[in-house]
This record gives structure tokens, sequence and C-alpha cells, in this order.
């Protein structure tokens, strides 16, 4: 049963990346799942969550509008689809699985092993 985030990178300020976050062992439908972040020195923040019952999606206001978090059940893959990106989303992105409707690291118990992503020129 595990949770595994890819796509991270390197891209130029304004670029855009799309990142997967994929399980095994488990149906992601049944839970929601999260994005969060952690840049270094800094603590880890939500950043986007996703569940099948409505509301469906949440943003962290600081990626509102640029980012876009989908779900493939085909595929059991969460996307995080991130356009107009800047330095400061420079950071190591997790997805989580959690039970409830939070943005709140500790309301999740399984956690993806991260995937870096730089935004520098």
């Amino acid at each position: 049963v595990q949770l595994q985030a890819s796509g991270g990178g390197l891209v130029q300020p304004g670029g855009s990346l799309r990142l997967s976050c994929t399980a095994s062992g488990f149906t992601l439908d049944r839970y929601a799942i999260a994005w969060f972040r952690q840049a270094p020195g800094k603590e880890r923040e939500f950043v986007a969550l996703t569940r099948w019952s409505r509301p469906s999606t949440l943003y962290a206001d600081s990626v509102k509008g640029r980012f876009t978090i989908s779900r493939d059940s085909a595929e059991n893959t969460v996307f995080l689809q991130m356009n107009s990106l800047k330095p400061e989303d420079t950071a190591v992105y997790y997805c989580a699985r959690g039970s409830q409707w939070s943005q709140h690291r500790n309301d999740y118990f399984s956690w993806g092993q991260g995937t870096l992503v730089t935004v520098s020129s």
C-alpha cells in the first residue's frame, strides 16, 4: 500500500509542470488526496485537496488560479497541474492520503516519497 509521486523537475518562471500521484494497494476514490509542499527551512504546507464528494477540490490561496488538482479513477492517480510557476513554488511536493476533508498535515496517514520542483531561470 503506497503512494508514488512523480513529475518534478527544473522549470523556468512562468512555466508549467504536471505532478502525478499514483496509488497501489488501495483505491484513491475512497479517500481525500492532498498535495503538500516543503521548501528548505520551512514547514510542510498545504497546496491542494481532492475527493469525490462535493466540494471536490480545495486550494491554498497561494496557488489558487494557477494550480489544478484532478483525479483519474481508471489510472488510480491524482494529478497536480501547475501553471505560471514562480520561484517561491520551489519545494519538495508530497501527496498524501487521508479520511477527512482537511488542510492539516496531521490528518493524513499515508504519504508519498516526494518529488522536487525547482523554479529558476
